[in-house]
């Protein structure tokens, strides 16, 4: 890490996402916002394998991020010139995805000679709903929830975290996905699953909550999983009502097995200000189920950074550069980077 030791109030972040399957640019300034956003999603390229190829990931990538900085800076009338900084994300993601990002990145910033920044992705996600008109206050519980990530986290301060529970197997996002699949409906699962249970019939399956029968805020989706598994088989061939009704009872299953735990970590923690983050937290049941939390404030970011998007990536990053904290020049990525391992901005 490096430090520049000064404020940087009135500058220009670009902010450069590439962690898995969806390819982000997005500019922030703290006096207007996010003034320009640009995102390429790759489902149309993963769905005929039902999920991501990470090296299909990876390529795509290569090709979409330059032009996609390009349109980003056109939008806002802007030249790289006017850059003063970029952020990209390190890590957690896939390999392949991360370099492509943080190696263009931390290029560019060298080239420009601006500080960059290398983000937590999920540090991103738990900052986005700061941009929303509903911001928390410290110290707050953040459940952040997606396609590869589960957890409940004690919120502080900026990268001052504590984790509360996280899920031992699949996450939420993930077992979206594999049950889609297995009711034979399209990539990516979790809207797929939230459109059909829209039709389905309440109480003709009951699905486990699992592990809210004992202590602690931890999650395991793969046994749900296994449920739905085996009463697809039961019910084969599907009809589409079959397929609604599934929908409906697994969906039922995993939002009130969320709700539990987020009561319990309120409750173990003791504050008033719950933020929800990821992919998931586009999920309307979920939002419609938190809603019923006693004296809790909720917080969501704007429905267009729920999934991965540069805008997150730029806001974290200004505000760890406002700090006067940035990365040196060796690219350095992660697959693996729990949050318990970042540290407050310097």
């Amino acid at each position: 890490m490096c430090v520049f030791g000064m404020y940087v109030l009135d500058m220009y972040v670009l902010g450069i996402e590439t962690s898995c399957d969806e390819t982000g640019v997005a500019i922030y300034h703290p006096d207007r916002g996010l003034v320009a956003e640009a995102l390429h999603s790759q489902i149309g390229l993963h769905a005929p394998y039902g999920g991501v190829v990470p090296e299909l990931a990876s390529r795509d990538h290569i090709s979409r991020t330059l032009p996609l900085v390009k349109s980003a800076l056109a939008r806002a009338d802007l030249g790289l010139g006017d850059l003063g900084a970029v952020a990209y994300t390190a890590g957690p993601g896939l390999l392949g995805a991360l370099l492509v990002g943080a190696t263009f990145g931390r290029s560019l910033a060298f080239s420009l000679g601006i500080p960059a920044v290398a983000i937590h992705h999920m540090e991103a996600h738990l900052l986005a709903p700061l941009l929303g008109e509903s911001k928390p206050n410290f110290p707050f519980v953040a459940l952040l929830v997606s396609g590869g990530h589960t957890l409940l986290m004690l919120v502080k301060a900026i990268g001052d975290y504590t984790l509360l529970g996280e899920s031992i197997d699949d996450a939420a996002g993930e077992a979206f996905d594999k049950t889609a699949k297995l009711l034979g409906l399209p990539y990516p699962g979790g809207p797929q699953i939230a459109t059909a249970a829209l039709h389905g019939t309440r109480g003709r399956f009951t699905f486990p909550r699992p592990m809210t029968d004992r202590p602690g805020c931890d999650f395991s989706f793969s046994g749900l999983k296994t449920h739905a598994l085996t009463t697809i088989r039961k019910l084969e061939p599907l009809s589409d009502q079959d397929r609604c009704d599934v929908a409906f009872a697994f969906q039922d299953a995993v939002v009130e097995t969320l709700f539990i735990k987020c009561e319990r970590a309120l409750s173990q923690t003791g504050v008033s200000d719950l933020v929800m983050a990821g992919g998931v937290a586009a999920n309307q049941q979920l939002r419609a189920r938190l809603r019923d939390l006693v004296g809790i404030r909720v917080h969501y970011p704007p429905l267009q950074l729920c999934t991965d998007n540069g805008g997150m990536v730029a806001f974290a990053g200004w505000l760890r550069l406002n700090a006067g904290e940035c990365t040196g020049l060796a690219v350095e990525t992660r697959a693996r980077w729990p949050m318990t391992e970042l540290n407050p901005p310097l």
